[in-house]
């Protein structure tokens, strides 16, 4: 007798671990750069350059890539542009990673901040979170037939499942420009910029991903003229394109992490030979998992009538969708600025921090804050720019009707909307609405036979059994398996006694004849 199987795709996470660190290091301050009268704006971003897996331990090697926009007071440019990298090397514990692994590492920049030690000189520290995790592919062989003479009685289980088709890496290349409008200075130097996505989406198409979004863009900029006017410009560009993705299909379930690698801006000329126009070139790093649903009998349970048939399990774990689902929250704050008064907004930018997840009844409890900065004029000639900060807390609750804490899925948060309006000269009103998104699927615990014997039937315990019975239905009792303990095939029972279905009570009595 040979059981027919059928591959079912898994994926799954072997190892992970998540460690912090705190990235600390005195800056000088270039000699062709001007001295620092006040710092502005900063931001960094984690480069990982090196991942060495080794037995329980990955070593990462990368660097802080920070850029940080300070005032100075010395004559030519009030507002000065430094740039530079802290290096770090640091070691993961995971355990159950070998040297062959392929091991991926996210970076995070929890916090960055910078301070002035003097005019010449900065501090800066950021705490680095880094996780390190192994995942692999594997197959469950789930029997699906059966093929062979001997006379046998098996049952099968519906499934609804969701198998990986696609795991792989891949980049997404963008480019844009946009033109300033005529009423705009012509770029001098950019002095900030801020480049971030929004609404992206992902759709499973023949052979291909389709990809559509938004590209947030701002810039602070000099312009061309003696007095080197400081301007900003901010706008929005949709984008589209499409992905070559072999095996993917419309109709399957694409459920992508997605952040903005690489990333150039330049300025360039317009027709007219003038520095109007700013090109934008971007790469999407993204990994890419891409599923799809099917339903699948497999063969559950089975018994001689004529044989000893016996059937080896294993434990197994696959996997349906349980659901896809988005959310939005409203968070609200005032922020007081100190030490100054603003006389008109510039720009704010929000970013969503996510600190706990947890598994509630029916939902998803994710917990965190919205980070914002907001660069605003003050109308001081000493320190004509300033920038606040703030930390805006929130909860909320994704629902997700029968989730278990196994099924728990990686949430994604983004800022949607975010309005900051000035309240007087000294306090700012922040609006925003905060989007989460996950993929959550169940996890289906079940035996999967994976051989089956077939031996002789014992004489003595055939013999034992009577010629005929009249059996008293127990509680927890059903059809198969009183066919089972009394070989005897599950519609000849049901013949036998003249039922209509497979139901029956506990009290029930059900004649049996041996051999029939």
């Amino acid at each position: 007798m040979e059981l027919i199987k059928r591959n079912i795709h898994m994926d799954r996470i072997r190892a992970e671990a998540v460690t912090q660190f705190t990235l600390e290091d005195d800056v000088n301050i270039p000699e062709n750069k001007p001295d620092v009268s006040s710092l502005n704006l900063e931001k960094g971003e984690l480069v990982i350059e090196e991942i060495k897996p080794g037995t329980d331990m990955v070593t990462v090697r990368g660097r802080l890539a920070y850029v940080v926009l300070y005032h100075t007071v010395e004559e030519g440019s009030s507002l000065v542009l430094l740039a530079g990298n802290l290096p770090f090397e640091e070691r993961v514990n995971v355990q159950g990673v070998v040297p062959a692994d392929t091991v991926t590492v996210e970076g995070d920049v929890e916090d960055l901040t910078m301070g002035m030690i003097n005019s010449r000189k900065l501090n800066i520290q950021s705490l680095i979170t880094l996780t390190a995790r192994v995942e692999e592919l594997y197959d469950e062989e789930a029997p699906i037939a059966l093929h062979g003479e001997e006379k046998v009685e098996f049952r099968r289980m519906p499934l609804d499942l969701a198998q990986i088709v696609i795991c792989k890496n891949d980049i997404f290349r963008l480019k844009e420009e946009v033109t300033l409008p005529s009423n705009y200075p012509n770029i001098f130097q950019i002095l900030w910029d801020n480049i971030s996505l929004g609404d992206v989406e992902f759709k499973a198409m023949e052979e291909k991903l389709t990809v559509s979004g938004d590209v947030h863009l701002f810039v602070l900029y000099e312009g061309e003229g003696e007095d080197h006017p400081v301007r900003s410009f901010e706008t929005t560009l949709p984008f589209s394109g499409v992905l070559d993705c072999h095996g993917c299909r419309e109709g399957m379930l694409p459920d992508i992490c997605y952040h903005l690698g690489q990333k150039e801006l330049a300025v360039r000329p317009d027709f007219d030979g003038e520095e109007r126009c700013i090109g934008l070139e971007l790469v999407l790093d993204m990994a890419i998992r891409v599923y799809e649903e099917e339903k699948l009998e497999i063969i559950s349970d089975i018994y001689g009538v004529s044989n000893e048939v016996n059937a080896v399990t294993h434990q197994a774990k696959l996997r349906r969708l349980l659901a896809r689902v988005t959310g939005k929250t409203k968070v609200t704050d005032h922020i007081h600025v100190t030490g100054g008064s603003v006389l008109q907004l510039l720009h704010s930018e929000g970013t969503v921090v996510l600190e706990r997840q947890q598994t509630v009844e029916n939902g998803i409890l994710v917990e965190g804050s919205m980070q914002v900065k907001v660069l605003y004029i003050t109308g001081e000639d000493e320190a004509p720019y300033g920038c606040a900060t703030a930390q805006i807390p929130y909860h909320y609750t994704l629902e997700v009707p029968e989730i278990a804490p196994e099924d728990m899925g990686k949430v994604r948060a983004q800022v949607e909307q975010l309005q900051v309006t000035m309240l007087d000269g000294e306090e700012m009103d922040v609006k925003a609405v905060l989007s989460f998104s996950t993929v959550v699927f169940k996890n289906i615990p079940v035996e999967l036979i994976g051989q089956v014997t077939v031996e002789e039937l014992d004489a003595g315990r055939l013999g034992s059994l009577p010629g005929m019975v009249v059996y008293m239905v127990k509680e927890g009792d059903n059809l198969w398996n009183i066919g089972k303990k009394y070989y005897m095939p599950v519609e000849s029972l049901r013949a036998l006694n003249e039922l209509e279905s497979d139901e029956i009570k506990p009290g029930q009595k059900l004649l049996l004849v041996k051999g029939c």
